[in-house]
């Protein structure tokens, strides 16, 4: 006698890689909204609280670089002789490895003569002619007009993505996405405020540069949404919300995969690059970069789609489909038809679209009268009208 083998459920692996995992992302949204928000409320305290280290580029200052190689003295006995010399050190780091290893020095903004005493200060401590040490000076004023073209450059950025967003899909996910992206920056620029690293050009760019990962991850599953609630309003089969939490689960793979080859260079160079071989002229790239690439992966799955179920699901389109996919799995249930509000004619769901930004072709539309007839009902309208046959009986 031979006997049936259950077959083999597939693997978490195997259905990630097919799509075909049931995650319930969206079901469970407001728990990811209530960790993101204790999240940016912390790095808002911090922020508040530490603010955050310019680098000169921003605030403005002089600049010094003593060759390290070739000299005795520490990181500390250069700031502390700068210090001595009358200069406010901001900061201090080692920067290169071998023969390149050199002390960047940042103080605040010099006179000439204080300058010159300083550098000569530092170049006794370590032993080696005033000349050696290189000087650097940015005026405030010119940190000030950086500031303001990396200002003007991340706000350029944030509208013209929004607008490709609206005009490419829909204006849900524009605000959705930009919601995001503001998430994004704000714990990014927590991070940096917590470890006390340098905002600097290359900090900026970095953020633009992850912005823009994010925002093409974000697009991605918005893609795949659009696949999946295109005709959703015509059937009775899933909500609105099990449509996205599919499309969420359908691309959660390829998210993955992205974020991982992402991060994984990234990781080398902040953790190898900075950490083991000290090259600190990198770690404000690096951090910006590892950290961005996270965030924006963890934005795109948890909160932009989410949320645009939550301003979906604000449309009286799309509560109406909602109550009618219930009075339908209700009905299946219990074998027999069951009585709803959303038993009405399909013509309230049409006039309800044109209000609450629902596409009209998401809605069943009558057949096109025949030559010198009047149009057909539609297949909704005939169904509709058969139920209310069957009530007056």
């Amino acid at each position: 006698m031979s006997t049936k083998q259950t077959p083999k459920r597939p693997g978490v692996l195997s259905q990630l890689y097919r799509g075909e995992t049931d995650f319930q992302f969206v079901k469970h949204r407001k728990r990811f909204y209530l960790a993101s928000a204790i999240v940016l409320g912390i790095f808002a305290v911090i922020m508040i609280a530490k603010g955050f280290v310019l680098g000169i580029d921003f605030a403005g200052g002089t600049q010094y670089s003593v060759p390290a190689a070739t000299t005795s003295a520490t990181l500390e006995d250069v700031e502390n002789a700068a210090s001595d010399a009358g200069a406010e050190v901001d900061s201090g780091q080692i920067a290169g490895t071998g023969e390149g290893r050199n002390y960047i020095i940042r103080v605040a903004e010099l006179d000439g003569s204080t300058s010159a005493d300083v550098r000569e200060a530092m170049a006794d401590v370590a032993g080696m002619d005033p000349t050696e040490i290189s000087v650097s000076e940015v005026s405030a004023t010119w940190g000030q007009a950086v500031s303001r073209q990396a200002l003007v450059a991340l706000v350029v950025f944030l509208v013209l993505v929004s607008a490709f967003i609206w005009i490419r899909y829909e204006k849900r996910m524009a605000v959705a996405a930009l919601g995001s992206l503001v998430h994004d920056i704000v714990l990014t620029a927590g991070i940096y405020s917590l470890v006390g690293f340098e905002i600097t050009p290359s900090t900026i760019v970095g953020a633009l540069t992850i912005l823009g990962y994010s925002i093409y991850d974000t697009v991605v599953v918005f893609d795949k949404v659009q696949e999946n609630t295109a005709q959703l309003l015509k059937t009775r089969s899933k909500s609105f919300a099990e449509g996205v939490n599919d499309a969420i689960n359908q691309t959660l793979m390829r998210s993955i995969n992205t974020s991982l080859i992402g991060v994984l260079p990234v990781a080398a160079l902040l953790f190898v690059g900075v950490g083991v071989l000290g090259v600190g002229t990198l770690k404000d790239l690096a951090l910006v970069l590892f950290v961005g690439m996270v965030v924006g992966a963890y934005s795109s799955i948890f909160l932009a789609a989410p949320w645009v179920v939550d301003m979906a699901e604000r449309s009286a389109a799309v509560k109406r489909h909602n109550k009618k996919v219930e009075a339908k799995r209700r009905e299946d249930e219990t074998g027999g038809p069951a009585k709803s509000a959303s038993d009405d004619d399909d013509d309230d769901d049409f006039e309800l679209a044109k209000t609450d930004d629902i596409p009209l072709e998401l809605l069943d539309e009558p057949t096109p009268a025949r030559s010198g007839g009047a149009a057909r009902p539609s297949g909704a309208a005939r169904s509709n009208a058969s139920r209310r046959q069957r009530r007056r009986r």
